[in-house]
């Protein structure tokens, strides 16, 4: 028998910007499944009573051994960087939840960080847009995963539980995660034949309530799929534990060579399951074969969770260069963003954190994002004079991000915030200039920017400088 619990509601929700019909417009067709599941599972949050959501999403700011939380009082996120500004979401924090959390991941040696200055990333806003739309309204606590052990993601989630317990409240919990990447020729990570063996995996394991299967799932598999949702769904996993087996697979599809689940893990009653016992679930056989049998059919926009482009194409090109010494040319269907120009730092580090390489540019040099992030990927990986030029054998070991960066603007000092703007220090002559990205650990003040900027462009301490400031938008694996 389940547990009487607060935790009353888990579950799993994809996050492509394209479902959001202000930015898919009439591609929305071909996600119309995922759409329709999302109305399902929010009708069941509902239904079980949550006052507040907690999510957990793969495109928050990653740090390599800490959980990161999105602070308040108020949330937000908008998409316009998809083109769709007037979509937006709003939430208050529940802070009661979030200190309790802290606290309680804090007892079992895990570390949770606030961060303050950033709009909620695609990832949890995708999920929490369906969530209000259809109808439910509440306090939200907006999570982002680490670089820290499948084990430690479970405790983390186990944690979570239990800090829900003590503050007494109804709760929901959402992992937020897109499956495979790799399903179709021409899909955003690129294709590869066995990468549809991790997507039956996962539906089969929550169709058979046997989520332990997630759990030791073949690490190599998940690597190959390109997936982004894996550790959401350890947590996800992790907070319902003990609550017994009420899994579902609400709707299961992959129009566009990327995996959608919608999904229910756990729920406070039986009754909260839509679905007819005799009725055949949707296959992930008929999903990878839904909308168009040719995936170069499929809308270019923002399509198959455009911004996870970003660090797979980082990987790809890595991968490719390293391996075989060639450099490979633009995916043809790419998001918005990636045919957009922009600067962008490409950065490699170890699965333990540690800096690996990072080169970048700060106005954009090339035609589109997407040859921007090639170049500065391979001089990440090669001509960074920190390190040597990364090895094939350490290829399995290393992940990847793409800093996108905004336009400089002209500041003053007093107008710096390190954890919210990079800085750009340049001479009075022009000729010297130094970058720091914005958020970085130990770099607390603006006078420690401007310091360490200033030193890396070789300027003289205490010479008159000019400041720009920049927004970095960070897209991790």
């Amino acid at each position: 028998m389940a547990d009487t619990s607060s935790l009353v509601f888990a579950g799993i929700a994809p996050h492509p910007p394209i479902m959001v019909p202000e930015v898919g417009r009439e591609a929305i067709a071909d996600v119309r499944a995922s759409i329709e599941a999302m109305s399902d599972l929010t009708q069941r949050v509902i239904a079980s009573g949550a006052e507040t959501v907690v999510l957990i999403s793969p495109h928050a700011p990653l740090e390599s051994d800490t959980f990161v939380a999105y602070d308040g009082p108020q949330l937000y996120g908008d998409f316009a960087m998809f083109r769709a500004p007037t979509a937006t979401v709003h939430a208050e924090l529940d802070d009661e939840l979030l200190n309790e959390i802290t606290q309680t991941a804090a007892e079992e040696n895990l570390a949770t960080r606030r961060i303050s200055g950033f709009d909620l990333d695609h990832g949890t806003a995708v999920p929490l847009y369906f969530l209000q739309r259809n109808g439910w309204h509440g306090r939200v606590v907006a999570l982002g995963y680490s670089f820290l052990s499948n084990e430690d993601h479970l405790r983390f989630g186990k944690c979570i539980k239990r800090a829900i317990e003590k503050v007494g409240c109804a709760v929901a919990f959402i992992a937020s995660g897109d499956l495979s990447h790799r399903l179709k020729r021409g899909a955003p990570a690129g294709y590869n034949a066995d990468a549809h063996f991790f997507d039956e995996e996962v539906v089969d394991a929550i169709r058979g309530n046997s989520t332990d299967r997630i759990v030791s799932i073949d690490q190599e598999l998940r690597h190959l799929a390109g997936e982004c949702g894996y550790r959401s769904m350890l947590v996800a996993i992790g907070a319902a534990h003990g609550l017994g087996s009420a899994c579902e697979v609400i709707s299961y599809e992959a129009p566009f060579g990327v995996g959608y689940l919608v999904a229910q893990l756990s729920a406070a009653s039986a009754n909260l399951s839509s679905s007819s016992s005799d009725t055949e679930p949707p296959s992930v056989a008929s999903g990878l074969n839904a909308g168009s049998a040719d995936v170069s059919s499929a809308p270019s926009g923002d399509s198959a969770c455009g911004a996870a482009q970003l660090p797979a194409l980082a990987r790809l090109t890595i991968e490719t260069f390293v391996t075989t010494g060639t450099i490979i040319t633009p995916p043809e269907q790419t998001s918005d963003l990636l045919t957009a120009r922009a600067g962008c730092f490409v950065c490699i580090k170890t699965r333990a954190g540690d800096l690996r390489g990072c080169i970048g540019t700060f106005e954009p040099a090339k035609d589109s994002l997407a040859d921007e992030i090639i170049v500065n990927a391979i001089h990440a990986a090669s001509r960074d004079p920190r390190f040597s030029p990364v090895r094939e054998d350490e290829l399995s070991g290393l992940k990847f991000s793409v800093d996108v960066l905004s336009a400089p603007e002209s500041c003053r000092a007093e107008d710096l915030d390190p954890h919210v703007y990079g800085v750009i220090v340049e001479d009075q002559n022009g000729i010297h200039r130094g970058l720091l990205l914005p958020d970085l650990e130990g770099i607390d003040t603006p006078d420690q920017q401007i310091e360490i900027a200033s030193r890396k462009a070789g300027i003289a301490p205490g010479a008159e400088v000019k400041l720009f400031r920049f927004r970095a938008d960070r897209y991790s694996e």
